[in-house]
């Protein structure tokens, strides 16, 4: 079972692991876009102005731009550890016993606007870019990756069980993917999304996949799991999964 997670904005400054090398992570399939990436990124960090507009920054954010250009000397940390927020906090990697985190290491892979997928042990840099922006010189990341990383997904042969957000979907689909959408249920009856609630319990979700013992191979074992684990759980046919909140 392979469970995609989104990445986040926010990373883990830290690390204590030697320099990014593209030759180390998982998908080497995936190197010659993570060059050019890389190589642009570190670039377009030398131009501030032009950075700030292709990454969608503002001038108090240009720490994130020394980051990008020390992309290729700074120290390295897990994957799964340099991803911090809301979905994060939830997975708590850090508690995982070492059993567990042999699991979630050989399960959990992150899609990166940057790297393409990274596995959860794949040692990388802290760095800014986001699924929506074009690098100046580059075609969008949507026609980059889908090239690369879609049939990568495709043949993975393995269930995949994919927690992105759209726009990360976007970058490479992955047909016949086990999806969870989460609602929140008002008093009214009425359900909405919310976005706090959504990732909080996306990274449950990925907790309970990535610790479990079982190995689901479909989306019924998928939704068995979650509703033992005290979810609702709607399944209504296909490989979509809604995990409903109700008010307490």
């Amino acid at each position: 079972m392979l469970v995609l997670l989104p990445p986040s904005e926010t990373k883990a400054p830290d690390g204590d692991g030697a320099p990014l090398d593209l030759a180390a992570l998982g998908t080497p399939e995936l190197t010659p876009v993570r060059e050019r990436l890389v190589r642009a990124l570190v670039d377009l960090a030398a131009d501030p102005p032009a950075a700030r507009t292709a990454l969608g920054l503002s001038p108090g954010q240009d720490a994130e731009l020394a980051r990008n250009a020390a992309l290729c000397t700074s120290p390295t940390t897990p994957a799964i550890q340099r991803y911090t927020g809301v979905l994060y906090d939830a997975l708590a990697v850090r508690t995982l016993t070492r059993a567990q985190r042999a699991r979630a290491d050989r399960r959990l892979a992150v899609g990166s606007a940057l790297f393409g997928l990274v596995r959860a042990g794949d040692p990388i840099p802290a760095y800014r870019l986001s699924a929506g922006c074009t690098l100046p010189g580059l075609p969008p990341l949507r026609a980059l990756w889908r090239r690369a990383l879609g049939p990568v997904l495709a043949g993975s042969g393995e269930l995949v069980v994919d927690l992105r957000s759209a726009a990360y979907q976007s970058l490479a689909p992955v047909p016949g993917a086990v999806t969870v959408d989460v609602v929140s249920v008002r008093a009214d009856g009425s359900r909405t999304v919310v976005s706090h609630a959504n990732k909080a319990h996306k990274g449950l979700v990925a907790r309970l996949l990535a610790t479990t013992t079982a190995e689901p191979d479909g989306v019924v074992r998928v939704r068995a799991l979650l509703r033992r684990a005290g979810l609702h759980v709607e399944h209504d046919g296909g490989t979509a999964l809604t995990l409903v909140l109700r008010p307490s």
